[in-house]
């Protein structure tokens, strides 16, 4: 089997099918285009499950993409027994002599890129993930932080990740001034574009830094005559799912292609000697295309409306100090594009909130009132967000993980070794084959 020189996996964390088709519709709707990914050469099907779960965790989902082999929920880069470690496609790679790179828009040691060089019985171990960075040797880790940099309760403490990181000849940068100072010459990196997670898309200010961004760093840093395996996980995709927030998860969804085109641009150049696969560990949510009462209608393109995450929602609400409901309806208008009946009547053709709808929000504002001061900020964006979600015509069965297959894409060099039905350990074996030399 010949062997890619250039190897990119990206893992949509929590993107399924329903995340994939919503935001294509979307796309297709406002931009008159769809997502790079749904239209790789080859698309094929692939089971999630976990070793001891039918409905599995990122840890188990990214040591099965990584490593090849199931295991238990919370295990990372170690077997079910939680004996004994097992190999991810990135130290292959490594030990095959090519430059690896790892790119999250969470914190970099999170569950999924975790995976790819981490060996532990927990993945909330983050200090001890964060000692297995370093020990991997790999040539770039950017995107969000580390988390619990510094903790000197675990058992394991060595010092700060960061300074450990530098006493071992990575060059760390922790802002955009740094960012900015790194390319092909920096030796190993650790880039991060913020302390803990990203912002998310919706959120994000002309100042931050996207996925795209660490990505095209990466190639930059790692680009090199032996090759290169690079896997980007758009991990942020799962938290907007988590929160049922539909207009949040598209513009991830939207920002993770951002990457893939990165990836995409590289391929053109050299077709002959690049792979790219794109997955989703599992799906989130339970997101369906299509709401009770709404028949056959569909408008997602009005989830555009939202200018903010619910989180950002909420604060804004705080920030507003508002006494009463009608204070709070020209910043909900301004946030969700919604719009409350003035005198009884509607603006025509807008999202117009029913009277069931203002009642619920009033029942909220009620509800949430101590000492004269409303308190149900977070309360109030959720149910905000879920209706406009649900005039979108979009809607969530769970706000953890369900069992749905998630699709696969892939381009270049063996890609069709990514079609058709697979099991999640077959990513690993594939890439595995692919980075050997």
């Amino acid at each position: 089997m010949k062997s890619a020189k250039y190897v990119f996996l990206f893992i949509g964390d929590g993107m399924s099918i329903p995340q994939r088709m919503m935001t294509d519709e979307y796309l297709q709707r406002t931009e008159k285009r769809g997502l790079l990914i749904n239209q790789l050469e080859c698309q094929g099907l692939t089971r999630t499950s976990a070793a001891n779960a039918f409905i599995t965790d990122s840890a188990a989902s990214g040591t099965a993409i990584a490593c090849g082999e199931k295991t238990n929920n919370g295990r990372i880069g170690m077997d079910a027994s939680g004996k004994n470690k097992l190999v991810s496609s990135a130290e292959v790679a490594r030990d095959n002599g090519r430059k690896v790179g790892i790119v999250t828009s969470v914190t970099i040691n999170h569950a999924t890129p975790a995976a790819f060089y981490g060996h532990n019985v927990s993945r909330g171990n983050y200090y001890q993930l964060g000692l297995d960075l370093i020990a991997s040797g790999f040539d770039y880790f950017g995107g969000g932080g580390i988390a619990q940099a510094n903790k000197e309760d675990d058992p394991l403490y060595k010092g700060d990740i960061y300074e450990l990181a530098k006493e071992a000849g990575y060059t760390v940068s922790r802002n955009r001034e740094g960012f900015q100072k790194i390319n092909k010459d920096s030796g190993k990196v650790l880039s991060f574009g913020a302390a803990d997670a990203l912002p998310y898309a919706i959120d994000m200010s002309e100042d931050d830094l996207c996925l795209a961004d660490f990505t095209r760093q990466a190639i930059e840093v790692i680009d090199n005559p032996e090759g290169f395996f690079l896997m980007v996980e758009g991990g942020k995709i799962d938290w907007g799912c988590h929160a049922n927030d539909a207009a949040t998860t598209l513009k991830e969804v939207i920002d993770f292609d951002n990457a893939v085109k990165v990836a995409y641009d590289f391929y053109e150049k050299n077709p002959e000697d690049t792979l790219i696969v794109v997955t989703g560990d599992h799906e989130t949510g339970g997101l369906t295309l299509g709401f009770a009462g709404t028949g056959y209608r569909t408008q997602i393109e009005t989830l555009g409306a939202q200018k903010y995450s619910g989180g950002v929602m909420a604060n804004k609400i705080k920030e507003q100090k508002a006494e009463s409901l009608e204070e709070l309806k020209p910043l909900i208008n301004e946030m969700t594009g919604m719009v409350f009946a003035v005198d009884g009547e509607y603006k025509k053709g807008g999202l117009n909130l029913s009277k069931v709808d203002e009642q619920k929000l009033q029942d909220i504002f009620d509800k949430n009132q101590k000492d004269g001061k409303f308190t149900g900020h977070s309360a109030l964006s959720k149910a905000l967000v879920l209706m406009l979600n649900n005039k979108s015509t979009v809607a969530w069965t769970t706000g953890a993980h369900t069992a749905l297959p998630v699709s696969t894409s892939a381009q270049g060099v063996n890609a069709q070794l990514f079609s058709n039905m697979l099991d999640n350990t077959d990513i690993s074996k594939g890439i595995k084959q692919v980075v050997q030399k």
